[in-house]
C-alpha cells in the first residue's frame, strides 16, 4: 500500500510540475467535443441480422440498425458479444456505437466492400474508398467501448508492395501511393462533436483514424496495433487532416508510419482548399514504433497553427518531434508548443525539413506517358503551384521546453531549411538529450537556447551553417 501511494504521489507531482510548466493558451481549455449522443435505446444489430463468425458479411445488417437509430432520432447501436465481418458503415447524427469488451470487428477483405466516395487522402481531394468506420456529414456521434477493431489490412499492403515494385521502374513513385487504394479504419468528414473513446484498432490497411475537415472532436483511450500481421506501410496512427478544436489524450499508438500527425492538404490543390489545423491539444499519450511521435505535414498547405502537445512518451519511433514539408506545399506551421517529452531509442530527436522525400514530393510525368490520357489525381498532382513562391512554406514560432531523451540513434537535431524560408524562432528550454550526433542546423534564423544540454557520442558539436541571430548556448 505505501509503495503505490508513493507512486501515486510522485505521478501527482510530475503532473502538477508539468501542468506548471505548459503555456498559458486560453484556446486550449476550449478544445474536443461538446456534445455527446444522449439516447439511451439500444439497437442490437442482431436483432438487425447480424451473425457472430468469421464469415458472414454483416455491412447491411448493422447499417440497418444504425439507420433505425438516426431515424429515431437517436440511440445506441450495439452488438452481442461475438465476432463480426464488415465492410464499410456509415454513422449518422445522434449515433452512438458501442463496441464492447466481448465484441471483435473483423474487416472484410475484399475491397468491393468498401464503396469508392469523394474524399481526400494524401492532402488531394480525390476518389478512393471508404473507411471501415465512417461518420460523413454527420454531427453528434460517438464510437466507444473496449472492443477491438481488426482492419485486417494485409490484403491492401500486399497490393502497395505489388504497385510500388511495378512503379518504381517506371518513375512513378511519386503517385502509386494514390493509385494503390487502401482502406482507412475510421473517418470522420464533414463531421462535428465526435467522440471516439477506448476502442483498440489493429491491422489498418492505410491510416487508422483520419478526422478530416471537421470540428470539435475527442479521441480519447484509443490503442493502435498495426504490427500484428507484419508491418504495413502507411499505416499511420491518428492524422488530424484540415481539422479544428481537436482533443487527443491517453492514446497508445505501435504503427509503421507517423503516429500522431497534422496535416492540411498538399501542392496545388491544398492550397486551392486552403483549409488549416489548428487548435489541437494532444496530451498524455504514447508513441511505440511508427514514424514519429508528433509530425506536423508533410501536407502543410493549409497551415498547421495553434499546437500543444505535452506529457507524451516515444520509445523506438523514427523521430520525437518531425516538421516536414516541400517547396511546392506553401502553408505556415507556426504557434507550436511542445512540452514535458520523454524519449527513449528515437532515431533524431528534432528534425525538420523543406525538403522532405524529393522521389515522393515531386511529381513528374515521365516520358511516353499521354497527359490526355492519364488519371484525374494524376493531373492533380502534376498542377504546378502558380507563381511558384506559394509554394514556399514557413516554419516559425516553435516552443520546446522539458524534453528528456536518452539512446537516440543519429541526430539530435536535424534542420534542413531554405534560404527563401528559414526556419525561423525556433525556442528550446530545458533539454537534455544524449544521442549518437549533435546534428545539424541550416538555414534557420532567430533560435534561442535555455538551459539545453545536447551530447552527441561521437564528440562533435552541434553545426550551424546559414543561418543568423542564433543564440545556441549550451549547457555541460
Amino acid at each position: 500500500m505505501i509503495r503505490v501511494c508513493t507512486m501515486l504521489l510522485a505521478l501527482l507531482i510530475a503532473s502538477l510540475y508539468s501542468q506548471a510548466q505548459l503555456p498559458d493558451l486560453p484556446w486550449a481549455k476550449e478544445v474536443g467535443a461538446k456534445k455527446f449522443p444522449a439516447g439511451k435505446k439500444i439497437y442490437y444489430t442482431n436483432n438487425f441480422g447480424a451473425k457472430s463468425d468469421t464469415v458472414t458479411i454483416n455491412t447491411a445488417a448493422i447499417q440497418k440498425a444504425i439507420d433505425a437509430c438516426a431515424k429515431a432520432g437517436g440511440g445506441i447501436v450495439a452488438f452481442k458479444p461475438g465476432t463480426y465481418v464488415t465492410g464499410s458503415i456509415f454513422l449518422k447524427s445522434n449515433v452512438h456505437l458501442k463496441i464492447d469488451a466481448g465484441v471483435l470487428l473483423l474487416g472484410s477483405q475484399h475491397l468491393s466492400d468498401y464503396p469508392e466516395i469523394d474524399t481526400r487522402i494524401a492532402g488531394i481531394e480525390m476518389k478512393w474508398p471508404a473507411a471501415l468506420i465512417n461518420i460523413i456529414d454527420a454531427s453528434n456521434v460517438a464510437v466507444t467501448g473496449k472492443g477491438i477493431v481488426n482492419a485486417r489490412g494485409k490484403f491492401c499492403w500486399d497490393k502497395y508492395w505489388a504497385m510500388r515494385k511495378e512503379y518504381e521502374p517506371k518513375g512513378l513513385r511519386w503517385i502509386v501511393d494514390y493509385d494503390a487504394k487502401r482502406v482507412r479504419t475510421f473517418l470522420t468528414q464533414n463531421a462535428s462533436d465526435i467522440t471516439l473513446k477506448e476502442i483498440t484498432f489493429k491491422n489498418a490497411g492505410f491510416w487508422t483514424v483520419q478526422l478530416l475537415y471537421s470540428t470539435r472532436l475527442t479521441v480519447d483511450g484509443v490503442v493502435i496495433r498495426n504490427n500484428e500481421d507484419g508491418h504495413g506501410p502507411s499505416t499511420d496512427g491518428i492524422d488530424v487532416d484540415s481539422s479544428s478544436w481537436v482533443l487527443i489524450e491517453n492514446c497508445d499508438i505501435d504503427c509503421n508510419d507517423d503516429d500522431f500527425c497534422l496535416k492540411a492538404g498538399r501542392d496545388w490543390d491544398g492550397l486551392r482548399v486552403n483549409r488549416p489545423t489548428e487548435y489541437v491539444v494532444i496530451r498524455k499519450c504514447i508513441a511505440r514504433k511508427g514514424g514519429g511521435l508528433l509530425t506536423l505535414g508533410s501536407e502543410t498547405s493549409g497551415g498547421i497553427r495553434n499546437v500543444l502537445a505535452y506529457d507524451l512518451q516515444a520509445f523506438k519511433t523514427g523521430q520525437g518531434f518531425h516538421i516536414k514539408s516541400t517547396t511546392t506545399r506553401g502553408g505556415t506551421v507556426e504557434n507550436i508548443y511542445l512540452h514535458n517529452i520523454k524519449m527513449d531509442s528515437v532515431r533524431n530527436a528534432f528534425h525538420f525539413t523543406m525538403n522532405w522525400n524529393p522521389a515522393y514530393s515531386n511529381s513528374l510525368l515521365p516520358a511516353g506517358y499521354n497527359y490526355d490520357s492519364i488519371p484525374q489525381h494524376w493531373k492533380t498532382l502534376l498542377q504546378k503551384v502558380d507563381p511558384s513562391s506559394r509554394g514556399i512554406p514557413v516554419f516559425r514560432n516553435i516552443y520546446v521546453s522539458n524534453i528528456k531523451a536518452t539512446g537516440i540513434t543519429n541526430h539530435i537535431i536535424y534542420c534542413n531549411g531554405i534560404p527563401q524560408s528559414p526556419a525561423t524562432h525556433f525556442n528550446f528550454s530545458d533539454i537534455e538529450i544524449t544521442g549518437a550526433k549533435a546534428g545539424t542546423i541550416s538555414n534557420a534564423k532567430g533560435w534561442k537556447f535555455k538551459n539545453v544540454s545536447i551530447k552527441g557520442s561521437d564528440g562533435a558539436p552541434l553545426a550551424v551553417e546559414k543561418s543568423e541571430n542564433m543564440n545556441l548556448t549550451l549547457t555541460n
